[in-house]
């Protein structure tokens, strides 16, 4: 027998008495992938073909998909459902009976804020960072609380998928934990509806627009890991020298880097980070890199690296 419900409720899941250990499976939801908004895709997606096999992936490359929207209306947009399918004139009404919504119930089931106006402020200042390493004091000091009070609510933004973090990666298991973590917006929409982002078009030149384009590709890698059945760990990596690489898929005690790049003509300068990481890391079992980018077509950058179309199958 199968019993289907709703969305849960946080008061239903603190008062439930039974852990279910073993009885349930929780599935994390999240925004449309890119394939669900295209309405196309095939069995195995660029991310699966990858890991499982990433020189026979470069050697015989995925189709882009049938996006409907240019780059920057789909940042706009977001990957809400409900932002999928409403008209233009309506995108900015939607987020912010979102997050008034989400301020005055969720975080209220779950939180100890008091002083909601400020919270408020921190959800606007939070989607203004995204894309950057996570700094509590910088947090906490832009809005004048304390790190503690900007750590526990970042914390709420994470437990109710407002915001995840990309930890950060050493080589050495043991140090993984003491480098800081990236910060992102979960859903690339709000953020422009939090930044007074009135249209797609303002996107073009404006300062935020490749930070969310990094968010919004980060999140696609996380919504397609948790597909697999045994599903990569994420890290980013930045070196003393100033090196640094968007994202490494780790699986398999092998290495595979990605770059996010908003540049429709990738060139092997935009695989520098790829380049620094391998001779940080000669050891290191990495795969042939990958340069996603808003180009038109799969292109081979270098020896070991290439540019991804970010639409792709």
């Amino acid at each position: 027998m199968y019993v289907l419900t709703g969305s849960q409720q946080w008061s239903v899941l603190k008062s439930v008495s039974e852990s279910l250990a073993g009885r349930a499976v929780f599935l994390d939801l999240e925004g449309f992938g890119l394939s669900e908004i295209a309405e196309g895709g095939c069995d195995e997606h660029w991310l699966k073909r990858y890991l499982d096999a990433p020189d026979a992936f470069v050697a015989s490359p995925p189709e882009r998909l049938p996006s409907p929207r240019p780059v920057y209306e789909q940042l706009w947009r977001g990957f809400l459902p409900e932002a999928d399918s409403l008209e233009a004139d309506w995108i900015g009404e939607f987020y912010r009976a979102y997050l008034r919504t989400y301020i005055e119930r969720d975080v209220r089931l779950i939180s100890d804020v008091s002083d909601w106006q400020q919270f408020g402020r921190f959800v606007q200042l939070v989607a203004a960072l995204t894309a950057q390493e996570v700094n509590y004091s910088q947090l906490g000091r832009e809005i004048s609380v304390t790190p503690q009070t900007a750590q526990r609510w970042l914390a709420t933004l994470r437990a109710t998928f407002q915001w995840f973090e990309v930890p950060a990666y050493h080589g050495n298991t043991i140090k993984r934990i003491s480098g800081k973590s990236k910060g992102y917006i979960a859903d690339t929409g709000l953020a422009c509806s939090l930044q007074m982002i009135s249209t797609p078009q303002t996107l073009s030149g404006h300062p935020m627009t490749g930070a969310l384009f990094e968010s919004a590709v980060i999140a696609e890698v996380r919504k397609l890991s948790a597909t697999l059945a045994t599903p990569p760990n994420l890290y980013h990596w930045r070196s003393h020298g100033g090196g640094e690489v968007d994202l490494l898929l780790e699986r398999d005690g092998r290495i595979y880097p990605i770059e996010v790049k908003l540049n429709s003509h990738p060139s092997r300068k935009d695989a520098r980070g790829i380049t620094a990481l391998r001779d940080t890391y000669p050891k290191q079992n990495i795969a042939p890199g990958l340069v996603i980018a808003p180009t038109g077509q799969f292109i081979r950058l270098s020896k070991t690296e290439y540019a991804l179309p970010w639409d792709s199958q």
